[in-house]
């Protein structure tokens, strides 16, 4: 199956929040579900599936493996953590969340033990998330670019990435956008009003409608039920072509995260 084009983030979103949004957003019709190791909310997120009574196979969950757990001993044993509190036996999508800070654990070692994994069926397909193209390059050495079913990473109007989206596509390796909104910022943008405007939209469904129509898969995240229904809208949004062409021409080069540390040579 491959990655849906429209999903739930649950980034920022723990407890009792996390449980209320991912409710409401399941009862909207939402059906694809990105979560992460570090995130701390996988157990609340297996409750609230399983309290929603959708059957496993129409739902997509993707997890993300945290650095501390990418060595050939941790990450399946952690994987297999992941897939206990997700009450689940099988993720959609394993990712690698950020390369190994200074290769601490070499890529070759991570990623074969992430396709051991799949092999073992704790998840029917796997990425990365966070590389830059030397590190995919590793990447695709080791397991192959037809194993990376995406590359999840920072894109939004103000940084789209277009080199890391070059490289990618080059080797056939499909993206996906995390904070395609910019935590918002992007929503106050002239020019994302006067297209909304002109097609009675929100912001948000049209800097949403551009990413998905740019062939990126989108996880928007929220906690109000007018937004998460508003987002899920931007699916049957259809921009122009120079509408399209506008919004790709407010590239500044705004990267938002960029964690010290942990990030790699960005490029």
């Amino acid at each position: 199956m491959p990655v849906p084009a429209f999903g739930l983030g649950t980034f920022r979103l723990q407890g009792q929040v996390l449980i209320d949004s991912l409710s409401t957003a399941l009862e909207l019709g939402y059906r694809a579900i990105d979560t992460a190791q570090i995130y701390d909310n996988e157990a609340e997120v297996g409750e609230t599936v399983a309290a929603s009574g959708i059957p496993r196979d129409e739902l997509f969950i993707t997890s993300k493996v945290w650095i501390a757990n990418l060595s050939r001993e941790r990450l399946i044993p952690s994987l297999k953590d992941s897939l206990r509190k997700l009450r689940t036996d099988y993720l959609d999508l394993a990712l690698i969340h950020w390369p190994s800070p200074d290769k601490q654990v070499p890529v070759a070692e991570f990623m074969e033990a992430l396709l051991e994994a799949k092999t073992q069926g704790l998840t029917r397909q796997i990425g990365v998330s966070n590389f830059n193209n030397g590190l995919l390059q590793e990447a695709i050495e080791v397991v192959g670019a037809g194993q990376i079913a995406t590359h999840q990473v920072e894109l939004h109007p103000y940084l789209q990435n277009r080199k890391v989206v070059e490289f990618a596509r080059s080797q056939g390796i499909h993206i996906t956008s995390y904070m395609t909104l910019a935590y918002g910022e992007v929503l106050n943008d002239p020019l994302i009003k006067a297209i909304a405007h002109a097609h009675q939209a929100t912001a948000a469904q049209v800097v949403l409608a551009w990413a998905m129509q740019s062939k990126y898969a989108v996880i928007p995240s929220s906690t109000r039920r007018a937004n998460l229904q508003g987002n899920l809208l931007a699916c049957d949004l259809n921009l122009s072509a120079s509408e399209l062409q506008s919004i790709a021409g407010l590239e500044r080069g705004q990267r938002l995260t960029s964690p010290a540390g942990i990030a790699p040579q960005w490029d």
